[in-house]
């Protein structure tokens, strides 16, 4: 890891310490999305990946590989993966392993396969592959999400993807939920402008609580029939819900769809509780918000006027917020996020999360500035470790995507 100093500003807290994690000058490499299941518990081993961007990578690079960083052995870099069409890395909740899928899809066709991986490279191991020709549905998945999400008990992992023939006009999307543990799987199928799932596992540990996923509508997406995304939202914008993995009790988070709210399409749980964030737009006032809610029962994609619905303004004592990507700490105390390009390459900054329902965050500590070019490629994307105490970026700054580390929050 590089030193990095001259990132910080004349504000940055005190003691604050920022490392470039990367450094190949003809590779470029990044954090892995900010909604992931990257870290071990004990906060000392995170997965990022070489030959990527911050929305992924392609499944055809030769060069790109998921690598372990090992924070206190120098932040030393292990490769973990060599395959062609990896994708979904998420590792699992006692940090033992890394687990991952490797996409040999087309639309109606061509297998999956979900591996796994010890984080010092070893013991390789296939724990299912799901082909057309045998799967018992009549629908398969491909177009997988580059994201993957596996439950708190670690028996249950996700991956998300369209589910047409690439014949068929209006094809659903839907999920794939493997049962690890029963060696069993299924496909939830939920409509064809369910394009951008984003699934997120909740992390409690409550038996029904843990059986739910975040995941969001783009209400007007138009696509082709092999599930080319033409159009990603239309109308009134996307809203967010929440569902069980086999696909019943479908509820609705209290954000947008009003015509002056729009959710962004970025969005995560709380830690281990049952209510999550999103980061928004509004057309009065111009702002971008922090908002958190509880999903209430299905009402009709009515968003903000869902009924039962709860929220909270949790930026609503910061001036003029422009947020966009965020994150919390496994214990949902403090928060980290970024601002938008507005900003001039992107401030990144940490809050704390409220102790009582309806406060707003607290004690907002500015970090530094980015330097992002805000491409949609290398954005900055922050997150923080399990424990709340070590920052992760993403920047172009040095004119290639890096990853980046803040320590001393």
């Amino acid at each position: 890891m590089i030193p990095r100093p001259d990132l910080l500003g004349d504000t940055s807290p005190r003691g604050l310490e920022v490392f470039q994690l990367t450094a190949e000058p003809d590779v470029p490499s990044c954090h892995i999305y900010v909604d992931a299941q990257v870290f071990t518990p004990d906060s000392r081993r995170f997965v990022l990946h070489r030959s990527a961007h911050a929305h992924g990578s392609d499944p055809q690079d030769p060069r790109h590989r998921y690598l372990v960083c090992d924070i206190e052995n120098g932040c030393e870099l292990i490769p973990v993966t060599d395959e062609l069409g990896t994708t979904g890395p998420a590792i699992s909740p006692d940090g033992q392993f890394l687990y991952y899928f490797v996409n040999e899809t087309a639309p109606g066709r061509g297998r999956l396969t979900l591996k796994r991986v010890r984080l010092d490279g070893s013991d390789h191991g296939v724990m299912m592959v799901v082909e057309d020709s045998a799967w018992r549905t009549g629908l398969f998945l491909s177009r997988p999400y580059f994201l993957s999400t596996i439950s708190s008990d670690g028996k249950h992992i996700i991956i998300s993807g369209f589910l047409g023939d690439g014949k068929t006009q209006n094809a659903a999307w839907g999920f794939l939920c493997v049962d690890m543990e029963k060696a069993d799987a299924w496909i939830v199928s939920l409509g064809p402008d369910w394009c951008d799932l984003h699934p997120q596992y909740s992390r409690s540990f409550e038996p029904a609580a843990s059986r739910d996923v975040l995941v969001q509508h783009n209400h007007g997406a138009v696509q082709d029939a092999t599930g080319n995304v033409l159009q990603s939202v239309g109308g009134l914008g996307l809203d967010i819900h929440v569902v069980r993995d086999d696909g019943t009790a479908l509820r609705d988070m209290p954000w947008g769809r009003d015509g002056n709210e729009f959710c962004q399409g970025h969005q995560c749980w709380i830690g281990r509780t049952e209510r999550a964030i999103t980061s928004t737009g509004t057309k009065e006032p111009d702002e971008n918000q922090l908002i958190e809610g509880r999903a209430a029962p299905h009402a009709g994609h009515v968003g903000i006027r869902t009924p039962e619905g709860w929220r909270n303004e949790l930026s609503r004592t910061f001036p003029q917020p422009r947020f966009c990507h965020f994150a919390t700490d496994i214990a949902g105390k403090r928060l980290i996020t970024d601002s938008s390009i507005l900003d001039a390459g992107g401030c990144i900054y940490t809050a704390d999360l409220p102790d009582r329902e309806g406060e707003p965050l607290a004690n907002w500590a500015f970090l530094l500035n980015a330097r992002c070019s805000w491409k949609k490629g290398a954005h900055i994307h922050p997150f923080l470790s399990p424990d709340g105490s070590t920052g992760f970026f993403n920047s172009d700054e040095s004119g290639i995507l890096q990853a980046y580390m803040v320590r001393g929050l």
